[in-house]
């Protein structure tokens, strides 16, 4: 599975409008190459350079597996919490440094049974075992 963005590419820096700096809303997301058996789609967004440890922006899960796009400023399927205590996207807002933003894809053979504002590690351990395919994109951000 690949996942990519018109509005950056793999490894590049995010553009400023989708981190807390701008509007604060998700960039597009596109996913190619979902498995015809797939159930759901979930996609997890983290900063592994945090200084309290990896910091999660986004959690989604029960996206339709027809959702082949996720459109900017959208939900495209059920939101978890996030670290900013949030259910909803929150933007790169790194304290200092160029920090990664990792937008994983998982395609599962199941859909979740968890309600919103489930914890990333609820997500996590109900996925264990179901993911059949995934797929990552790395942005990068500074306040520089």
């Amino acid at each position: 599975m690949k996942i990519t963005s018109p509005d950056f590419a793999n490894s590049e820096m995010i553009p400023s409008k989708y981190t807390a700096d701008g509007d604060d809303v998700n960039p597009e997301l596109n996913i190619e190459g979902i498995p015809a058996e797939a159930k759901s789609l979930v996609l997890i967004v983290d900063d592994p350079d945090a200084p309290a440890g990896i910091w999660t922006h986004w959690v989604v899960f029960n996206i339709p597996t027809t959702n082949t796009k996720i459109e900017e400023n959208s939900v495209p399927g059920t939101e978890g919490m996030n670290d900013f205590k949030r259910t909803k996207w929150g933007g790169p807002a790194p304290p200092s440094g160029t920090h990664r933003y990792f937008f994983k894809v998982f395609a599962l053979d199941i859909e979740l049974s968890l309600g919103e504002g489930a914890l990333r590690t609820d997500v996590e351990t109900a996925i264990e075992g179901h993911i059949i395919a995934k797929g990552e994109l790395i942005g990068k951000y500074n306040r520089t």
